[in-house]
């Protein structure tokens, strides 16, 4: 069994020995893949859906660790208390979903929590500065002509971050792939720029704050 590599990179930080909730857990392959190669103490697999939540029992059947995953069908974190997990993963969702879930569960400021956002990242950077999170690590993955990131966080204070660092993190030039990301977000902004130039309803201080990002990655850039 061989994960993505946007998947495999979250399997990497996984703490050895965890017990780890795998929210919106899809096929099950996080936690199934972790547990063959005996880097869990427990697991648990949660899905919104039905369907998902079948889908990540058979692969734990095919592979034979059925019984060792505990399987919840559960509005994020609803159904799983914070003495049950060390760990928490929650990957391959939307920013402002992120948020909505750690927030209705505060006890996640006490676990190693694995997020991965599709979208929405300077909110959910924000939401996190701003509600007792520290992101303590950031890296990136490819996967085909994507790139994601994957934040380890966990509770504490954290500096406040600038407007650029809201959309792509604190500088790390040792991350390999840190110039093709800050490439990437850099045009998100000046899409996101061009689109507000161009509204008939055109708010200033939106604009201000966009040409502040823009500038921002460019000088990230330019440091690597």
């Amino acid at each position: 069994m061989e994960l993505t590599p946007r998947l495999r990179a979250v399997a990497d930080r996984v703490p050895q020995g965890a017990r780890l909730a795998d929210v919106g857990t899809d096929h099950g392959y996080l936690p199934v893949w972790l547990i063959l190669r005996g880097r869990l103490s427990g697991a648990i697999a949660a899905d919104l859906r039905s369907g998902p939540l079948e889908r990540a029992r058979q692969t734990a059947r095919q592979y034979g660790v059925e019984d060792r995953i505990s399987f919840r069908q559960c509005d994020g974190l609803a159904a799983i208390s914070g003495d049950e997990v060390d760990a928490v993963a929650l990957a391959g969702m939307g920013g402002d979903t992120i948020a909505s879930i750690l927030a209705a569960a505060p006890w996640t400021q006490e676990k190693t929590l694995l997020l991965q956002p599709m979208t929405g990242f300077p909110s959910l950077r924000y939401f996190l500065q701003n509600h007792g999170y520290r992101i303590a690590d950031e890296r990136i993955a490819r996967e085909g002509e994507r790139l994601y990131t994957i934040w380890t966080a966990t509770g504490g204070q954290m500096e406040p971050l600038s407007r650029a660092e809201l959309w792509v993190g604190r500088q790390r030039g040792d991350d390999p792939l840190r110039g093709a990301y800050l490439d990437w977000m850099a045009g998100k902004a000046e899409r996101a720029l061009a689109g507000r130039l161009a509204s008939r309803q055109r708010e200033e201080g939106e604009i201000q704050a966009l040409w502040e990002v823009l500038e921002g990655i460019r000088q990230m850039r330019k440091e690597l």
